[in-house]
């Protein structure tokens, strides 16, 4: 690794990143609510997907004990369309424990106690929201690094995340931990990418080992991964009176427990007046969903106790699954608007 001169490495960062800074609603604050509710959103998620879902959020919520007060069901179809739901099952739990304990935990190890809060949002939130000179490492961090000091490992592996984050920690701004630690990140996220480095951009550049050697476009060393699953699903767009069938996921489910769908062929017996409109592909982590989406009718017999007719109307108060707004899009079914007050009208 080339000798770097911190205080000249943080001056180049810093100094870049107060010219080329991204207007974002949570660098507008320092509520540690706020930046917790951004950080989780942000968790698999693309900083334009999660924008709206943040502000609505905040509108609704914008206290932990609001958020705790609000029932699941509620939560879910706030959350719907933003994926990985156990998100906010743990936002609910540290919720919960913030309003019990008054205030929002000042000290990082309570921080990282927090259901949902890992090393990096701990981290985050503390420089954030209370400026301590925490080093907070995610994705676009590691990429940085490892560029930096050529790193030959993936830096997705416990020792290597370690050494890289000494790193970080080393270098952190003491009296900006807050712009240091979101100026790495913004640099991860619009100058040094997975793909193509804008390495003639680069602030630090100087610094850069993998740079200096030509390996910017070979690093990060990444594992291979998981092989996809693809599953073939028909997902059933039965009308009838203004209702749409639909089916509720069982509360001990897993991932989207709570959630409604539309009933799969194989769930409805004897549905007629099939019709496929189309398809399409939805990917959960190495998982495949290959959508047909089947207009069809189903009479007037009884239906499993999971199963509900619910008018065109009512979906706006329920969660319903990505996967099912997806078919009902391509169906022609108009999807709800979102209200004011801030819940998904899904």
């Amino acid at each position: 690794m080339s000798e770097i001169s911190p205080a000249r490495f943080r001056r180049a960062l810093l100094g870049w990143y107060d010219r080329n800074r991204r207007d974002l609603p949570w660098r507008r604050t320092r509520d540690a609510w706020a930046i917790h509710v951004s950080e989780i959103m942000l968790q698999q998620t693309r900083v334009a997907a999660a924008l709206p879902y943040y502000e609505r959020f905040l509108a609704r919520y914008p206290t932990a004990a609001a958020f705790a007060r609000a029932d699941e069901s509620e939560i879910l179809a706030c959350w719907a369309g933003l994926g990985y739901y156990s998100r906010a099952r743990n936002l609910r739990k540290a919720a919960e424990r913030i309003a019990a304990a008054g205030a929002y935990p000042r000290d990082y190890a309570d921080i990282r106690a927090l259901a949902g809060v890992g090393d990096y949002t701990a981290a985050a939130i503390a420089s954030i929201a209370f400026g301590a000179a925490r080093a907070a490492v995610d994705g676009n961090v590691l990429r940085v690094f490892a560029r930096v000091t050529a790193e030959k490992a993936d830096p997705r592996a416990g020792g290597t995340r370690e050494r890289l984050t000494r790193t970080a920690q080393a270098l952190i701004a003491q009296g900006r931990p807050d712009d240091f630690n979101q100026a790495l990140m913004e640099l991860g996220a619009t100058v040094c990418l997975p793909r193509r480095p804008h390495c003639e951009g680069c602030p630090i550049a100087r610094w850069c080992d993998a740079h200096a050697l030509g390996l910017q476009h070979q690093l990060p060393v990444r594992t291979p991964k998981p092989q996809t699953v693809v599953v073939v699903r028909r997902l059933l767009v039965i009308r009838r009176n203004g209702a749409l069938l639909l089916r509720r996921v069982a509360p001990d489910s897993g991932r989207l427990a709570g959630f409604w769908e539309l009933p799969e062929v194989e769930q409805i017996a004897g549905a007629s007046d099939q019709k496929t409109v189309g398809e399409f592909r939805h990917t959960i982590v190495n998982t495949c969903h290959r959508c047909h989406v089947v207009m069809a009718s189903a009479g007037r017999r009884t239906m499993p106790h999971e199963f509900r007719w619910m008018p065109l109307a009512d979906v706006e108060s329920v969660p319903l699954s990505t996967m099912a707004r997806k078919a009902l899009a391509l169906a022609g079914v108009p999807e709800p608007e979102r209200n004011p007050a801030g819940s998904r009208r899904v």
